[in-house]
């Protein structure tokens, strides 16, 4: 991915003022990359425990996912 990030299809500012990568950039990708990303589609599978159970925890009783 060497092409350069679009705003609103690669990632977008939360109200913090963070760049989070969408779920689309994190498929172009092709891979997790183990930071625990915030819409990481791989399951957090290369991130280390126990932060990934805390993960999954967290996106599991999210409100996005009720």
């Amino acid at each position: 991915m060497s092409q350069q990030l679009i705003e609103g299809k690669d990632f977008y500012y939360d109200d913090k003022g963070y760049m989070v990568l969408t779920e689309a950039y994190h498929l172009e990708k092709g891979y997790c990359c183990g930071y625990g990303c915030r819409h990481c589609p791989y399951e957090y599978e290369s991130v280390p425990e126990p932060k990934k159970s805390q993960l999954l925890q967290e996106k599991k009783s999210s409100p996005e996912n009720a």
